[in-house]
């Protein structure tokens, strides 16, 4: 069986300049050409993340909740994120559910414990099961209790980090705004390949994030997705546009649109 990694950017199904504003059209594209690739490529395993975006990074940037927790405005500002957070995880198992995929949510806040920032004990048993039973498990950057920091914020890339080494993925899909530009914010020049060789090349293209993004914003998702396919085997990542109608279903047909990472 194979198993790919789909992230929805939260920047792609938010306004992230707008607190609390998600994109529901949107949204409910994305749902129909997932499901529209699932059925036209039977066997395929799917794990599909999303980001926060306008809902999780406010609060979140307000409490300084990913470098650590230790007050109780702290604990208090790490509930909210956590509200703000399954608040767009439901809006999106909705639009799932609507366009007839079988989606579970995995939320990292009940069953994670990380150590600085990183993930150390998860049971994934579940969410293996999930798979195996051709249901679609969902997980999303969201708040987990940490034993160096009392609490701390994992993204989508942080969840796919622990889950890939017991998964194996071939293919670990990024649908945001859009591939990585050598010109940006032009946008004329594509970067069609980023290796650890020439990632020192085109480091100076990733930037940031335009809006608030507790979790780096593109060159940190870049450097973070490069360490994961390189230390897996026969592994490649894309980092394309879910703008675009139909791109997500093609990358889960196997095409290769926007900027491809691999070892």
């Amino acid at each position: 069986m194979s198993v790919q990694f789909l992230k929805l950017g939260g920047s792609l199904i938010t306004d992230k300049h707008q607190p609390l504003t998600a994109r529901p059209e949107v949204i409910k594209r994305l749902a129909a050409e997932i499901a529209a690739g699932l059925a036209s490529q039977p066997g395929l395993q799917l794990v599909l993340g999303h980001g926060s975006g306008s809902f999780g990074h406010t609060p979140a940037k307000e409490h300084n909740t990913r470098n650590g927790v230790d007050t109780p405005e702290g604990w208090r500002g790490f509930a909210e994120v956590w509200r703000q957070a399954r608040a767009l995880n439901q809006i999106v198992m909705e639009s799932l559910h609507a366009a007839g995929l079988p989606a579970l949510a995995f939320p990292v806040s009940a069953a994670v414990i990380a150590t600085d920032g990183r993930i150390v004990e998860w049971d994934t048993r579940p969410l293996e099961a999930a798979l195996q039973r051709e249901l679609l498990p969902v997980v999303y950057g969201d708040v987990a209790f940490d034993v160096q920091r009392g609490g701390t914020i994992l993204s989508t890339e942080d969840i796919f980090d622990a889950l890939a080494p017991r998964l194996n993925p071939g293919r670990i899909l990024l649908a945001g705004l859009d591939p990585v530009w050598a010109d940006f914010p032009a946008n004329t020049r594509l970067v069609e390949t980023i290796t650890p060789a020439n990632l020192a090349e085109v480091a100076a293209a990733l930037g940031g994030s335009a809006a608030t993004d507790v979790t780096g914003g593109m060159a940190a998702k870049v450097q973070q997705t490069l360490r994961l396919v390189t230390s897996l085997p026969n592994c490649e990542a894309l980092i394309f546009s879910g703008q675009k109608a139909g791109e997500v279903q093609a990358a889960l047909q196997g095409q290769s649109p926007g900027t491809r990472l691999a070892a």
